[in-house]
């Protein structure tokens, strides 16, 4: 008689799923917290929320997250020690961290999340923006560990990046892009007409929320090169940050203003920009606040007199417009465009994708 073996289910053990930690509860990390609240209630499956996290503390989500939200951001600051979301339970293999910051700290994180197989999906532009040895190794990280989800550092989840990625994987190859990179100069730009003070119309921007508190930073031209490093390093072109021409749209003495004084040093803007645009419309074109790089050739990022029929011309608002020149696209450039800034258009970006990672 034949000895009864025990058959043995065929059944694997399942991972745990997938948790979320967002990284950052300032603007964009609030309004990534609603949206995620609003795709919850109409039934899209999402991973939980185990933690919210910013330089303060570090709060469990649970099941209302406006009131981690809200209690992560009244936190008293501290002094010393990791930062807090460096302190909490490490995140496992499948896990999804959201990046909603504009930390260097958590830049340098990526790669090591990406591997050990930790997803990262960021709106943080320093990761693949900044140092090239570091945007590298994110490159070698994401292609044998997590995925990387970076729609958001870019014209804020248009499909850009994805577009640039699809092209080369076709065999296309990249000659050159340029575009109005920044929502806030595309608004500013689009708007100003010779009128009104230049400062007068920074000043609006400011209080509707499209430029950072501190305009000089949309106006230094910094965020422009970053996102042009991120293209043109999605593009298979190792570029260094140092290697981008910036000519900041930012005087001396605007520059060296203290904090209490910057917004009366604004004027300093408005004769020079006149000039400047009084010029561009005799001549019947139209001021854009530019980045563009060229292989082998010269990366630059500033203020252009373009042809009024130029691709970058068009659009309007806070408008993202990008034009790339390939082998496919030789004469007329493939142009992208659409809302480029705000906190909304962000946070959407991050959750697509979120979503898109925790479908595979």
């Amino acid at each position: 008689m034949s000895a009864v073996v025990p058959l043995r289910s065929g059944r694997r053990a399942q991972p745990a799923p997938a948790r979320l930690a967002l990284l950052g509860t300032g603007t964009v990390g609030s309004a990534f917290v609603a949206r995620y609240a609003r795709l919850a209630a109409q039934g899209v499956a999402l991973p939980e929320v185990a933690w919210l996290c910013n330089s303060r503390t570090q709060v469990s989500g649970g099941d209302d997250l406006h009131a981690a939200l809200v209690q992560a951001r009244g936190a008293v600051r501290r002094r010393g020690g990791f930062p807090p979301w460096a302190e909490g339970e490490s995140p496992r293999p499948g896990d999804i961290i959201v990046d909603a910051t504009a930390s260097e700290t958590v830049a340098d994180w990526h790669c090591e999340w990406l591997g050990r197989g930790v997803h990262v999906v960021t709106a943080n532009k320093l990761g693949t923006g900044g140092d090239l040895g570091r945007a590298l190794a994110i490159g070698d990280a994401r292609a044998n560990g997590g995925r990387y989800g970076d729609s958001a550092t870019v014209g804020a989840g248009l499909p850009l990046l994805r577009s640039l990625r699809a092209l080369i994987d076709g065999g296309d190859r990249i000659h050159a892009i340029e575009g109005v990179l920044s929502g806030s100069l595309a608004w500013l730009f689009g708007r100003y007409d010779g009128t009104r003070p230049f400062s007068a119309l920074v000043r609006e921007a400011r209080v509707a929320g499209y430029t950072e508190p501190d305009p000089r930073v949309d106006l230094s031209g910094e965020d422009v090169r970053r996102k042009l490093l991120i293209l043109a390093r999605a593009s298979g072109i190792a570029l260094p940050a140092h290697e981008v021409d910036v000519t900041s749209l930012v005087p001396p003495a605007l520059a060296d203003a203290g904090g209490d004084a910057v917004d009366a040093a604004l004027d300093t803007l408005d004769a020079g920009l006149f000039a400047r645009h009084a010029a561009a419309h005799a001549a019947g074109e139209r001021l854009c606040f530019v980045g563009r790089f060229e292989v082998g050739g010269r990366a630059q990022v500033g203020l252009r007199a373009l042809p009024a029929d130029h691709p970058l011309c068009a659009g309007s608002g806070t408008d993202n417009r990008v034009a790339i020149h390939s082998d496919r696209y030789p004469e007329q450039p493939l142009v992208i465009q659409g809302p480029g800034a705000g906190a909304e258009v962000t946070a959407a970006a991050l959750l697509d994708d979120v979503l898109s990672i925790g479908g595979r």
